[in-house]
């Protein structure tokens, strides 16, 4: 066993095992591409036309099961792409035949057009302040849209009847068998790759909590359109092979009902395993083509049943069956090593006063105001905080506290006055730029990626800076010392390989402290972090907040209120209530008055 192998043994025998590790999904492909390269010899024709089929819908299964599986954007629209990628094909074909250019056309226009409309769904779908449901819509709209389309072209189009008879590419059915199979398992290598690698987990985190991923500074806007154009671009080349093989294409290639059934297969294979989808496209197709002339007036009746049994029985899908047989093994239940930790040098920045002569306040607010309707919340508000200063923000229950932490770091919030981090105005701003100013925020309840590992959750917070690799998972994990004191002093830096979802309430309010300072903010907005937490684990909090600001170079504002909490670690104390400023000074001051006495004794902790 590895346990009793010599130090230097072990350590060899790491890199040996990673590298196994890594060779494995490209050694099972070409298992797999050998012995679908040799099917056709042991198939019927039949089976071999199916089958060809079945494959090329299996590349749609993947390009939904990464939407939806890993994305969480649950799309009907990928039918749509395949279908102008198909009707762009043999439209050029039609026009060229198969000639080198008219095939080179055929392949450019079935890859370019899907992207360009994908692009534009994307943009439609996930505007600012767009909705997953209203995603949704968009994609079931595209699919009707382009149907209708299909069915004005008239004879560009063949209207109703599609086109047909178009010259092909020069391969016997085998042929095709093989191009197909070549195509889903290099798509689905692709994927497989992605997935599991720093940038797939980005997917993930996407799906998991979309806001977070803005406030680590990632845009999520811009990764949902790119991930839609590109995987609208895969479904266009296989409306491209799906022409060819089948020398037809009709309106329904492009429609609502083949969508949705697209949707269904990855349900029923296993939504986000890329493997079930693809072995339940398959299998559900090529059963349902045989049903269909034994049993043609109860084949639908016979897969509704199946589909229904599967659903009640496995609601995670075929696949789900297989995974819980593979983790009863022990390789299974194996973790992943956890990546070596690295203390990264802070970003030296040219500060306000190094670059003016003048010290510009990190944060300058002036006569803000914020109203719901005819409800008022926020009112004159004048605030300054430079770097250095531990602000404390306190107040009762309802003083407008969250609002204004949610105005600071969101420009789009609709807000009366000027707001400016290092003298640069963030009206407008979504809040992935404003991180970009140097500002982290931590909000009142974890925000943090349920799904993910601790290690994954801190690897993102960092992408903003070093980017994530789209083929691998870095070895090294690269944080400021600050984060690494975080979780070394909260006992995350052992848990590196724990899912998220399993750390305590307090862990994981320290894990999302960890990520808000990977970013090297200037400014660190805090809403009551310490709620819910020991005496021992506020104490903690409380220590990492003090040190981050003693260097001088960092500033933050927490929202408390726990008055004797506030009272060890802030350098300064602002009061609001019923949305006003009504006090800002030092902590003696402030916490010793007689309206914070009155305040409190009238609104309650909460």
């Amino acid at each position: 066993m590895l346990e009793t192998l010599p130090v230097a043994e072990r350590a060899a025998a790491a890199p040996r095992g990673r590298r196994l590790s890594r060779a494995a999904p490209f050694v099972v492909a070409a298992l797999a591409a050998l012995a679908l390269w040799l099917a056709p010899l042991v198939l019927d024709t039949f089976a071999v036309n199916v089958l060809t089929r079945s494959m090329i819908y299996a590349v749609l299964a993947v390009t939904v099961d990464l939407l939806w599986g890993f994305a969480g954007i649950l799309t009907f629209g990928q039918a749509a792409f395949f279908g102008v990628g198909a009707y762009a094909t043999a439209m050029i074909l039609t026009a060229y035949g198969a000639t080198p250019l008219g095939i080179a056309a055929a392949v450019a226009a079935s890859l370019v057009a899907p992207v360009v409309l994908g692009l534009a769904v994307g943009w439609l779908s996930f505007y600012h302040r767009s909705t997953p449901l209203y995603a949704s819509v968009i994609s079931l709209v595209v699919p009707i849209v382009v149907v209708q389309l299909i069915y004005a072209g008239g004879e560009w189009t063949g209207s109703s009847s599609g086109l047909v008879g178009f010259d092909v590419l020069p391969f016997e059915i085998e042929g095709y068998f093989r191009l197909a199979a070549l195509f889903l398992i290099v798509v689905t290598l692709a994927a497989w790759i992605l997935v599991r690698s720093d940038a797939g987990r980005a997917l993930v985190a996407l799906r998991d909590n979309e806001a977070r991923c803005a406030y680590l500074g990632l845009n999520p806007r811009r990764l949902q359109i790119r991930l839609t154009a590109a995987l609208a671009g895969v479904a266009g080349l296989a409306g491209f092979l799906f022409a060819n093989a089948s020398a037809v294409v009709a309106p329904e290639n492009a429609g609502f009902l083949f969508g949705t059934e697209l949707v269904i297969w990855v349900a029923l294979g296993g939504r986000g395993t890329l493997l079930g989808p693809v072995l339940g496209t398959i299998a559900i197709d090529y059963l349902a083509a045989n049903l269909s002339g034994d049993l043609p007036f109860l084949w639908q009746l016979l897969l509704g049943t199946a589909f229904v049994v599967i659903i009640i029985l496995l609601p995670g899908g075929l696949a789900d069956l297989v995974g819980r047989l593979w983790r009863v093994l022990p390789i299974g239940r194996r973790r992943p090593a956890p990546p070596r930790l690295v203390a990264r040098a802070a970003a030296t920045e040219a500060t306000g006063t190094e670059a003016t002569g003048t010290e510009i306040p990190i944060l300058k607010v002036e006569n803000l105001a914020k109203a719901y309707g005819a409800l008022t919340v926020l009112e004159a508000i004048d605030l300054e905080i430079r770097a250095g200063e531990l602000v404390s923000l306190v107040g009762p229950n309802g003083a407008g506290k969250t609002t204004l932490m949610r105005c600071l770091s969101d420009g789009t919030e609709p807000f009366r006055g000027a707001i400016a981090v290092g003298g640069t105005p963030i009206t407008g701003l979504t809040p992935n730029r404003i991180v970009g100013l140097g500002v982290g925020r931590k909000f009142q309840v974890a925000s943090v990626f349920e799904s993910l590992s601790v290690a994954d959750c801190l690897r993102l917070a960092r992408a903003a800076h070093d980017g994530l690799s789209p083929v691998g998972q870095a070895e090294t994990l690269g944080l400021p010392q600050a984060a690494l004191d975080v979780l070394r002093m909260t006992g995350l830096d052992r848990l590196l390989t724990q899912p998220t979802r399993l750390l305590s309430h307090g862990q994981k309010q320290a894990l999302e402290l960890a990520m808000v300072v990977a970013l090297e903010p200037r400014l660190i907005l805090l809403d009551e972090p310490t709620a819910g937490l020991t005496k021992a684990e506020r104490t903690t909090i409380g220590a990492v907040l003090k040190a981050l600001t003693a260097e001088g170079r960092i500033a933050a504002v927490l929202v408390e209120h726990d008055l004797d909490f506030v009272r060890e670690i802030s350098s300064r104390i602002v009061v609001l209530h019923q949305g006003r400023l009504v006090l800002d000074g030092t902590v003696e001051a402030v916490v010793g008055s007689e309206l914070v006495r009155t305040i409190y004794a009238g609104g309650g902790h909460g």
